[in-house]
């Protein structure tokens, strides 16, 4: 079938208009501006931490200005090409062209989703913990699964991530893991994954080949930065070291280097012991611990706006997604209720769709809200 180039391309063209009314490329330009002026300053690095803040603002700017400009022009390159293969009848440069126009279909809609991020932490790097719900071993096995679609996830968009916390279960998977996706823009791409999910299949540990139902939990927070200000008092934390321990409680090492810290207020509990000493595990620790105090006050503060406005809705995060492997194969989002019957494609980290789904969903909910209230 014909490719209509020239509605696809004023379709591509209104999709830019929106993202850069969003994006605002005035301002992002006399920030830009801004920022240079004040990296240029001979004292900047005399204040080390004040250096890194401007620094990274100044590239992050230029690299999101760069990206919508980039975009604009890729979208007048695809009209040049389809000119110039339509006045000549080069059916090689029209199929070039398609190949273009489905590769910025794609990167034209990652961008106009980035423009949805808009929340206080959204351009934050990410922590991720996975915890084995009900279901026994089969729980355990899940959130292991969990843990690789999601390192699989980062790995294909090429992010850096770091595993800080491992619990083995004793027969197969784990109890529980939390790792870091170190990229800007991870907790508002996969902040839309917390809450409960739910794997149903034939057990593979069941020698009746019985179904099973199995539930893991997934908590996504903010990466703490070091001008955040959340200071906790030392009397306030409970430090327990102990020695790290991998598959079937072997010991990893030889010293007490693992450590739990205790929020003994809130009783929130973090482990580390993927660093090399105690003294970064307890480093790693405490930052996750802010994180997530962080995350607790926000939410505190949302739920005190919500009860003000009369809302008493449930969380949209609580039970938000079946992984169906029997019967029949399917995974599918209940909030959202797109459904991928590729499951294995799933497992193996193509979760993109899940997550686009999810933060048009979110910004819908957060609309509706606006306008409710």
């Amino acid at each position: 079938m014909a490719v209509d180039f020239t509605q696809e391309i004023r379709d591509l063209r209104a999709t830019m208009d929106s993202v850069r009314e969003v994006t605002d490329l005035a301002r992002l330009e006399a920030q830009i501006t801004e920022l240079e002026t004040q990296a240029s300053q001979p004292d900047l690095w005399d204040d080390q931490e004040r250096a890194q803040v401007v620094t990274s603002n100044l590239s992050r700017a230029k690299s999101e200005y760069d990206r919508v400009t980039g975009m604009d022009q890729r979208v007048e390159d695809l009209e040049v090409l389809v000119e110039m293969g339509t006045e000549e009848n080069d059916q090689a440069t029209l199929d070039e062209a398609a190949r273009e126009l489905e590769a910025l279909r794609r990167d034209v809609g990652e961008l106009e989703v980035r423009t949805l991020l808009s929340g206080e932490y959204d351009e934050r790097a990410a922590v991720i913990t996975i915890r084995a719900g009900a279901g026994g071993v089969d729980a355990a096995d899940f959130a292991e699964m969990l843990m690789r679609m999601y390192l699989r996830w980062a790995e294909r968009h090429g992010y850096p991530t770091k595993v800080m916390d491992t619990s083995y279960a004793e027969e197969a998977g784990l109890k529980s893991a939390t790792f870091e996706v170190d990229v800007p823009y991870a907790f508002g791409h996969l902040s839309v994954e917390g809450g409960t999910h739910r794997l149903v299949r034939i057990s593979p540990f069941d020698n009746q080949g019985r179904r099973q139902t199995s539930f893991a939990a997934v908590e996504v927070i903010p990466l703490i930065e070091s001008t955040d200000s959340i200071e906790i008092p030392e009397n306030e934390i409970k430090v327990d070291v102990f020695r790290s321990s991998g598959p079937g409680g072997q010991s990893v090492n030889t010293t007490d280097s693992a450590v739990r810290m205790t929020h003994l207020p809130t009783g929130i509990v973090v482990s580390m012991q993927n660093e090399k000493s105690q003294i970064q595990n307890r480093a790693a620790a405490l930052r996750v611990l802010q994180s997530r105090l962080l995350l607790m006050k926000q939410a505190e503060e949302a739920a005190a706006k919500k009860e003000m406005a009369g809302d008493v809705k449930a969380s949209w995060g609580d039970q938000m997604r079946s992984y169906v492997l029997h019967p029949y194969q399917m995974v599918k989002d209940l909030r959202t209720e797109y459904e991928v019957g590729n499951t294995s494609a799933v497992f193996d980290g193509d979760i993109d769709g899940f997550l686009e789904a999810g933060i048009r969903w979110r910004r819908n909910a957060e609309k509706t809200a606006a306008r409710e209230g």
